[in-house]
């Protein structure tokens, strides 16, 4: 199955690629749900995931984000991720990525057009729409931190719970999934819209779906092949 796979690769003349958490756990990353260790495991993480958790405790939210930034920081891009980057680099144009992981790992792969549809967790932005006093440049320190201004909050730049996903980021992987002739799904339970729909859309319009994941998904039942095996063992044979 493998020498089939990549033989579509070759012959593909643009090719989609969409990852989740399963191959950022791969590289040590704890799952959503799986973060809840410690201190926090009093919490059920959907309640802390949301604007108004946010709004009514600040820095509780604040200080779980900072506490799940510390542990990405101690990870490192997987082989997966790798092979992924290397073969953007080799052929310009014709990979392109979305990912609904926030760990940047991607990103430190190496990638420089990753599709973020969840955000990066290691950016911030303002809470409300910022005014003129609202300066990156002269921030106040805190948890959270703050304009010291009018009190605007900083907030991590990921998709909480009730939000939409970012709209350019979003119709350029609709884009994507519409004229690829070939979509790697790799590491994602399939379960979370409307990202697990990009691959419902790539196999309407025509294009082979490959699973790539140790796990059975919902999106299986639209795949030419699923692949059984983990990202950071698979994409390197497939890729190379």
């Amino acid at each position: 199955m493998l020498e089939t796979v990549r033989g579509w690769i070759r012959e593909a003349r643009h090719i989609a690629v969409l990852t989740g958490a399963g191959m950022s756990a791969e590289s040590g990353v704890p799952t959503f749900r799986d973060a809840q260790t410690g201190l926090w495991s009093q919490f059920n993480p959907q309640e802390l995931a949301t604007e108004a958790a946010f709004r009514a405790h600040p820095q509780r939210v604040w200080d779980w984000y900072a506490h799940r930034r510390e542990m990405i920081a101690g990870v490192a891009p997987n082989a997966g991720h790798v092979a992924l980057a290397a073969f953007e680099q080799r052929h310009p144009g014709r990979l392109t990525l979305i990912t609904q992981n926030v760990d940047g790992l991607h990103q430190r792969a190496g990638h420089t057009n990753a599709l973020a549809l969840h955000g990066n967790i290691a950016d911030d932005r303002w809470l409300d729409a910022p005014r003129a006093c609202c300066r990156v440049d002269a921030i106040e320190a805190g948890r959270p931190p703050r304009c010291p201004v009018c009190g605007n909050l900083r907030r991590p730049a990921v998709v909480w719970f009730g939000e939409h996903l970012p709209t350019v980021a979003l119709e350029a992987a609709e884009q994507a999934a519409r004229h690829c002739e070939l979509m790697l799904v790799v590491g994602t339970s399939g379960e979370v819209y409307p990202a697990a729909g990009l691959a419902l859309t790539a196999h309407q319009c025509g294009a082979r779906v490959v699973i790539v994941n140790p796990e059975v998904t919902p999106l299986d039942a639209v795949a030419e092949l699923c692949l059984r095996q983990p990202a950071a063992l698979c994409l390197p044979l497939l890729l190379a």
